[in-house]
């Protein structure tokens, strides 16, 4: 028996240090002759060996012991990094042979359609349920295929979200281990989640089953709404039914999993049976004596079939408070869902779209959302309650909510429209499904009001000479970033709005439309200048590497591969190659200040690498019409050891100052790039020659009384790095949005502390 690949049929619950939950579940519900659709496990041992050969171990715990979870910038910046260094190390050969093997094997010689599925060690355990932590590949088809998603599985264990839930909940990042689950494909005509036991009541009466028409991801995700049926476990009587308007499916079209719209006359019928209702609920009551414990179970019906691919331990068993139950609330109902997770809340609502405006969610407030996904858990935790559009009670948001022992109403339908304006405060009723109008109590609220108030003016009072600046680049989040106690943004980074539009600039410019691409970018840098007017935005020109512009729409065609895009065609040498591309962006800073009138819009050009190229650079910004001025700065990204070598020359040729970009720099001084596992734990930003250089840096520019900034994430992490900033005189820190207060305290004390000692 090899201990790297493991049929269903060799494992079982008590497996999970060598499979982890999923599949240790999966071989044991076969072991007992429930339906499951056949396949195998990569087990767990097999990835720490792997992590043991390419000597990756070291390097992740590097990147980790550094990482403040609670800061969502940094925990995606070091996730990402560990990640690629996964998806780019191979597979042992030994391995990758035994898998391609056993593949072969569960299809007779052939090829099939295969599930892959994560099965952390840690997960689906009876304290916790680690729900949708990694990754799960569907319709995974030949031997490369299979190879690619059992790598993006086991690199999915270094989620931002699977980080964040394992140092919240205690867990030892290297004692949890990643198997992947192999498992036969099934083409679900219908499927859902079943619980065999009443997940909001905690009544062990009841079996909850939620059914959608195509494969499941949907209901967990909470993208549709569900059917939702309640059957008394004694007898097996259906004693409720719900139908929901489902308008999306997720289906098998070709070779990719697609979501396609329902058939108008399928959408609001009955998903599944009520005879297949009650055999699925023998189906989970089996379950449920087998373990002896209330259980979470993911299902399928394919060809009048019923199959089980997935159970788990219920996790959210709690004591219910039946006195709250009953309390009186003499409130305007506002909207009525789903009810998912019981308790009552008061907050101000805070609508979001997506995972870029978690930092909205403030500690006490109620998140409004279409629905959430593990990235949110975050932002959840610091709520007071959930309410979404769509979702069902066994989505990822009610889930979650009653893991947090916090309310959630789901499926209300239209929570995130009638809540966009600015609302008053609410009451979430996560019991009954209802949210309401007002406050509770009213001492409650004003207790609120009076914290939230008393920080505010605390912040305020913080004067300081060095501006405190935001790193920016999503349109979602300028009107929310510009309410706080922020000097404007040290740096607009072009990326996020170019990525937007979709396509390469060449290809528009083949296609002869560039007044459509400069309108919408004018359009999207408007947004930022006038949530943030009469205070700066420093726009930094496009900086895309080569590898980031092959992912626009037709960059392909226009793009090269290079070994080391870092070091490559980007910044100012692109500008000068490629010139037309440059002046678009120039005619859409131009509109901006002149037809829309926003002259609180500064350029900064990034990856200067010689004086030529800024003297080149300078003449194209005057021939677009764009002229210095009191209102108009011309500032240069400092970020190569050029620029600090000769920063006295680079300042003479008349530029307002310069803004370091601390990572590059860091990186390009110390010659090692943070992307690769095997140097990035030498990466740091208080090396001595790093000091040195941002030191000298800003020493030159106030020797002119220029402009000095720096916009990496040097002082987010280091407050001794922002002390010596002030020390040597910097003009303006700019952090990501969830630092800005906390910036503004260092700052402030630092200011303090150098005043003192004058």
């Amino acid at each position: 028996m090899s201990k790297d690949v493991l049929w269903f049929s060799q494992t079982r619950k008590e497996d999970i240090p060598l499979v982890g939950g999923k599949a240790a579940n999966l071989g044991e519900l076969k072991s007992a002759g429930l339906p499951v659709p056949d396949g195998f496990t990569v087990t767990a041992s097999a990835f720490f060996d792997f992590l043991d050969e390419e000597k990756l171990k070291p390097k992740i715990k590097s990147l980790l012991e550094k990482v403040d979870v609670n800061n969502t910038d940094l925990l995606t910046e070091a996730s990402d990094l560990i990640t690629s260094v996964i998806k780019k190390a191979p597979i042992p050969a030994s391995l990758a042979t035994e898998i391609a093997k056993s593949y072969k094997k569960l299809f007779n010689g052939g090829d099939g359609l295969v599930a892959v599925r994560s099965s952390a060690t840690a997960e689906d355990l009876p304290n916790a349920s680690f729900a949708g932590q990694q990754e799960t590949f569907l319709n995974v088809l030949g031997e490369r295929e299979l190879l690619e998603a059992v790598r993006n599985c086991w690199a999915s264990l270094y989620k931002p979200r699977a980080i964040f839930y394992r140092e919240q909940n205690g867990f030892d990042h290297f004692k949890v281990g990643l198997a992947a689950v192999v498992q036969k494909m099934v083409q679900s005509e219908v499927s859902g989640v079943m619980f065999t036991i009443d997940p909001i009541k905690n009544d062990k009466r009841k079996i909850v089953i939620e059914s959608v028409w195509g494969l499941g991801e949907l209901i967990v995700q909470g993208i549709v709404t569900p059917d939702h049926y309640e059957v008394d476990k004694n007898g097996f009587k259906l004693i409720r039914k719900q139908m929901s308007d489902q308008a999306k499916q997720l289906i098998k079209v070709g070779r990719q999993t697609k979501e396609i719209d329902v058939a108008k006359q399928y959408r609001n019928i009955q998903k599944l049976s009520d005879e297949k209702i009650r055999e699925l609920a023998k189906i989970g009551k089996k379950i449920e004596d087998h373990y002896g414990f209330p259980q979470d179970i993911e299902w399928t019906l394919m060809n009048d079939k019923l199959e089980i691919v997935q159970s788990r331990p219920v996790t959210t068993i709690k004591e219910v408070d039946k006195t709250k139950e009953h309390i009186e609330i003499n409130l305007p109902v506002i909207l009525r869902g789903s009810p998912a997770s019981p308790g009552i809340a008061i907050g101000f609502p805070k609508v979001i779209y997506g995972v870029g405006e978690l930092g909205k969610i403030k500690q006490g407030d109620i998140l409004v959302a279409p629905m959430t996904n593990p990235d949110y858990v975050p932002a959840m935790k610091r709520s007071a309650a959930i309410v979404t559009d769509k979702g069902g009670r066994t989505s990822h948001a009610a889930i979650v909510s009653r893991e947090l022992g916090i309310p959630c109403v789901v499926g209300t339908e239209k929570a995130t429209k009638m809540l966009r304006q600015k609302h008053s405060v609410l009451t979430v009723n996560g019991a009954n499904g209802i949210v309401y109008k007002g406050a509770l109590a009213t001492d409650k609220l004003a207790t609120i009001e009076y914290v939230e108030k008393q920080k505010e003016e605390q912040v305020k009072l913080m004067k300081t000479a060095t501006k405190v600046f935001v790193n920016l680049g999503q349109k979602e989040l300028a009107e929310d970033v510009a309410k706080k106690y922020v000097d404007g943004i040290g740096l607009l980074r072009a990326e996020f709005m170019i990525a937007e539009i979709g396509t390469h600039p060449r290809k528009i410019i083949a296609e002869k439309k560039q007044k459509v691409f400069i309108e919408k970018l004018a359009a999207s840098i408007v947004v930022f200048a006038e949530a943030f007017d009469p205070r700066p935005i420093i726009y930094r020109t496009t900086d895309f590497k080569s590898n980031e512009y092959k992912n626009l729409k037709g960059g392909e065609k226009y793009e090269d591969t290079e070994e080391n895009p870092l070091i490559g065609y980007r910044g100012a040498y692109r500008y000068l190659a490629d010139s037309q591309v440059f002046e678009m962006e120039l005619e859409a800073i131009k509109q901006v200040r002149n037809k829309y009138g926003f002259i609180n819009l500064w350029l900064m050009i990034p990856f200067v690498r010689t004086l030529s190229e800024m003297e080149a650079v300078k003449k194209l910004v005057v021939a677009a019409g764009l002229h210095r001025s009191p209102s108009f700065k011309l500032l240069m990204m400092a970020e190569i050891p050029s620029n600090v070598i000769l920063v006295d020359k680079f300042l003479d040729l008349g530029i307002d100052g310069v803004s370091i970009g601390s990572n590059d720099l860091t990186m390009l001084l110390l010659g090692l790039d943070r992307d690769n596992a095997k140097v990035s734990s030498e990466f740091n930003e208080l090396d001595e020659a790093v000091l040195w250089s941002i030191e000298h840096i800003i020493k030159e520019c106030r020797k002119r009384k220029l402009y000095s900034g720096i916009c990496g994430q040097g002082p987010s992490v280091y407050p001794e790095l922002t002390e010596k900033l002030i020390e040597w005189g910097i003009s303006s820190v700019s952090v990501s949005p969830d630092a800005i207060d906390k910036t503004r305290e260092i700052v402030y004390e630092a200011e303090k502390k150098l005043v003192s000692k004058k």
